[in-house]
């Protein structure tokens, strides 16, 4: 019997697996939802059988699909590994990564675990971790502290290529029983005369929260808060609002002292952004340590998005 698998298959197949349902798969593998489909239809149709129940939430493997799934376990770690080898092979894949957090609330989740994988997979890369407040990161890179910077925005500097990780939105995090409380969703002008309660620091506001509070000639007090718990009490004691990624704050909220608000009827939308030097994007340690970033924060977080990279990375 001839064979139709191709490496696409197995990748497709493992990735429904990891996400749960067809659409975030197909966020996962940045094609459409429709040509994922497609690929499951042909693999059902050549062997004459379905490969996972239709409507199960999360998605359930017929015995079929899960034989596929054991060879895809099997086969594709052994294919990402003789790729890393071939890439050792033609040029130097060792380095120093001198990487600058931004500090954005909750990173652990979706952080931790890929630096854990940047490490199995590249052990020639030495990494060295920078603690820094946001707005510190693009001087760090400018100054050659730092090799990688991870921000909430995008640093403008033609010296510095971008990389898109993933969008999120931001969201207000305020007590139960605040005057706003049963507001719909929050605009620029209920912030005026309010404190944010930021962590870690008050000049660390993301830049499509300040362009919010400009062109509404808003000017909100800054009330820092010195760690996670710090900035809870501020909320939970009326002391202050906090802007939080809606991942971060939904957390908070669910322990019940807080409730999370939309900024705009539409919400806030944010980004994640990896700046680095430009003779770093070459690196093949590189593609695949964004490419684990943005994998991480998505299986991870709720509510991100995945960037089209159907074309040209950003530079």
């Amino acid at each position: 019997m001839q064979s139709i698998l191709e490496i696409r298959h197995l990748k497709t197949l493992q990735a429904l697996k990891e996400a749960g349902n067809l659409l975030r798969a197909a966020a996962l593998l940045n094609v459409t939802q429709s040509a994922l489909s497609h690929q499951i239809k042909q693999l059902e149709d050549h062997h004459g059988t379905p490969l996972f129940e239709r409507k199960s939430v999360p998605v359930r493997f017929t015995p079929a699909g899960e034989r596929l799934l054991k060879l895809a376990a099997s086969v594709l770690p052994q294919i990402d590994q003789t790729e890393r080898d071939l890439a050792r092979l033609q040029q130097d894949a060792g380095g120093k990564l001198r990487l600058a957090i931004g500090c954005l609330p909750g990173t652990d989740d979706w952080l931790l675990p890929a630096l854990d994988a940047l490490r199995s997979r590249w052990p020639d890369v030495a990494l060295e971790i920078v603690s820094t407040p946001a707005a510190d990161a693009p001087g760090l890179l400018r100054e050659d502290r730092a090799d990688l910077a991870i921000v909430a925005d995008a640093i403008a500097h033609k010296h510095v290529d971008q990389h898109l990780l993933f969008g999120f939105e931001l969201v207000a995090l305020l007590s139960r029983g605040h005057a706003l409380a049963d507001k719909a969703h929050l605009e620029a002008q209920d912030f005026a005369g309010e404190a944010l309660a930021a962590y870690p620091s008050p000049a660390d506001l993301p830049e499509a929260l300040r362009r919010l509070f400009k062109s509404a000639g808003v000017k909100p007090a800054r009330r820092p808060a010195a760690a996670p718990l710090s900035l809870l009490q501020l909320v939970a004691g009326e002391r202050g609002i906090a802007i939080l990624p809606a991942w971060a704050a939904q957390g908070y909220a669910n322990r019940g002292h807080a409730m999370v608000k939309r900024i705009t009827a539409g919400g806030l939308p944010c980004t994640v952004h990896a700046a680095c030097k430009p003779e770093l994007s070459a690196k093949p340690w590189l593609a695949d340590f964004l490419d684990i970033l943005r994998r991480t924060a998505y299986l991870n977080l709720p509510e991100v998005q995945l960037p089209d990279l159907s074309g040209a990375r950003q530079s």
